[in-house]
């Protein structure tokens, strides 16, 4: 098996609280910049088992090579997650988008355009950068690293589980013009919040490298979001890092909720 390959899992049917909500309800599990499907294949095991249909894309770029990712834009990626969630809504009822990173900014993203959506769940999503990052990063686009294609991502992946940190098979490096889109995109994503409709879950890393801590509140506060919760433990990827049991029980309950709201039958108007 092809750990950074794209995956669909079916679920069992199963529901532990005999309600049969997610017997139909499917949830798309979006990946981050420069990553895989690797980073969401534990969490869709466990929502499989949970009795959700899980569907994983491997975003346009990644997977390919660092040159490959620079001549995407971040419309690629929406139109990805977009086929993604169309895919499933001709078989499921209804249909949840939660992402890591990246992953979350396009979960948001959508909830922004697509209300029909069940749910959208946020796992460490950057609205910025940490300081020193987005000071080389904005140098990239216009100031004296202009010139640079490519950038070294240093250490790795930002996880504290040192198994997950050696296998993970993402990039070792940052494309710059890709990089440029993810920037524009962040600051997209961010005006775009206010405008997200389905219920929001919010998750992040108390110790994230990668994408401020900061980012989690403010994302809950302007997307009026349901939950959110700050792991102690956990660097950035949190669907496969120390707490990442903690992350697939959070979601599986936040969706199955959300979809039992959404199915259940709208109160009569009282008799006048």
């Amino acid at each position: 098996m092809d750990v950074g390959a794209p995956f669909e899992l079916p679920g069992d049917g199963a529901d532990p609280e005999g309600a049969g909500a997610s017997q139909s309800v499917g949830i798309v599990l979006v990946h981050g910049f420069t990553g895989t499907p690797y980073e969401v294949r534990y969490l869709g095991e466990q929502l499989a088992r949970d009795g959700f249909t899980v569907r994983a894309p491997l975003l346009p770029g990644h997977g390919v090579s660092v040159k490959a990712l620079d001549r995407t834009t971040w419309r690629d990626w929406v139109d990805a997650v977009e086929g993604a969630v169309d895919d499933l809504r001709g078989r499921c009822a209804q249909v949840a988008v939660v992402g890591q990173s990246l992953g979350g900014l396009l979960a948001l993203y959508l909830g922004s355009q697509r209300p029909e959506l069940a749910a959208v769940g946020s796992l460490a999503a950057p609205l910025w950068l940490p300081w020193f990052a987005a000071r080389v990063a904005a140098s990239t686009q216009g100031g004296l690293l202009r010139r640079v294609r490519v950038l070294p991502k240093l250490g790795g992946s930002d996880v504290r589980d040192r198994r997950v940190r050696a296998e993970n098979p993402c990039y070792d490096a940052f494309p710059t013009r890709a990089l440029g889109q993810l920037l524009a995109f962040m600051r997209i994503v961010d005006e775009a919040l206010p405008r997200v409709t389905p219920p929001v879950l919010v998750l992040h890393g108390a110790q994230d490298h990668t994408a401020p801590v900061a980012c989690a509140p403010r994302i809950a506060d302007r997307a009026r979001a349901r939950r959110l919760r700050i792991l102690p433990r956990s660097y950035h990827l949190i669907a496969v890092d120390v707490e990442r049991d903690i992350v697939a029980a959070e979601v599986a309950s936040f969706v199955r909720q959300a979809a039992r709201e959404r199915a259940a039958p709208a109160s009569p108007p009282a008799n006048p």
